[in-house]
């Protein structure tokens, strides 16, 4: 009888995207189970993905667009921070899911064998299906507002989402690695996404920063929501040293975090 022993290996190999591949299926499943669970038993639904970030525009055009009178780089106040909202719950949301994803599999992973990163891309894969939801309510303000992305804008989209998609699994990696041994995580994440929602352009242009706004452009998401506006709302030129900024920095974010979970990643069944 041939016994097959299976070790994860320290380093990221091209033989790990294969092995994704060629558990597609299993990806599948697990983004369509996060789905339905997220959503079971709920009055509203995929509403919820709307509702949140609707809400939270809501909340912040009364206090800071219309008390604080925070500046919007000319156009109204409400669309600019809903754009600067989408993007931002999409990379917390998926940073948040992400880091807990290996405890919340957790009967999963000590008993079956699959290639654990395909734990974290399915979360951010759901937090996708949400923006994707949460994005119509964006298209019904540009259009109430009269405003349309021209072809360039429409191109450099997908970028912006790329550089989400790796800021969050990057992050989420490192995080997720830690979280397995050191509990804390949890509670320090939240802290931790809120600070930084204030240290990005969310809710005010990066305009305002003056001649410290090189200190906003190394944050990766300061690059994705300053050019989605400029793409879709027009209040600037489409910066694509930023776009390039953002994409290095998340391309150093996602190689440390695989790094750390590679390292940590044959010890997650013992531990967790």
């Amino acid at each position: 009888m041939q016994t097959t022993i299976i070790k994860p290996k320290k380093i990221f190999r091209w033989n790990d995207l294969r092995e994704i591949w060629q558990y597609k299926e299993l990806l599948y499943f697990f983004t369509w189970r996060d789905l339905k669970v997220r959503y079971k038993q709920t009055a509203l639904g995929a509403a919820w993905a709307i509702f949140q970030p609707f809400m939270t525009m809501v909340v912040f055009t009364i206090f800071f667009g219309k008390l604080a009178k925070m500046p919007s780089d000319g156009v109204p106040y409400p669309i600019f921070v809903y754009t600067g909202l989408l993007f931002w719950q999409f990379f917390s949301s998926a940073l948040s899911s992400t880091s807990s994803c290996l405890i919340a599999n957790q009967s999963i992973i000590t008993k079956v064998y699959f290639p654990r990163l395909i734990l974290p891309i399915t979360s951010v894969i759901t937090q996708l299906v949400d923006f994707a939801i949460a994005a119509t309510i964006l298209v019904g303000m540009m259009i109430y507002y009269g405003y349309h992305p021209n072809l360039l804008g429409i191109l450099v989209l997908p970028i912006l989402l790329i550089i989400c998609f790796m800021a969050a699994v990057g992050l989420g990696l490192f995080l997720a690695a830690i979280n397995v041994k050191y509990r804390d995580v949890r509670y320090i994440l939240p802290y931790f996404i809120q600070m930084l929602m204030f240290l990005t352009p969310v809710i005010y242009p990066a305009s305002i920063a003056g001649k410290y706004s090189w200190i906003l452009a190394i944050n990766p998401m300061t690059g994705v929501i300053q050019n989605a506006r400029a793409a879709l709302l027009g209040t600037a030129k489409i910066n694509g040293l930023l776009i390039f900024i953002s994409f290095v920095a998340t391309s150093v974010l996602l190689a440390i975090g695989i790094v750390m979970f590679k390292k940590t990643e044959r010890y997650f069944a013992d531990i967790i």
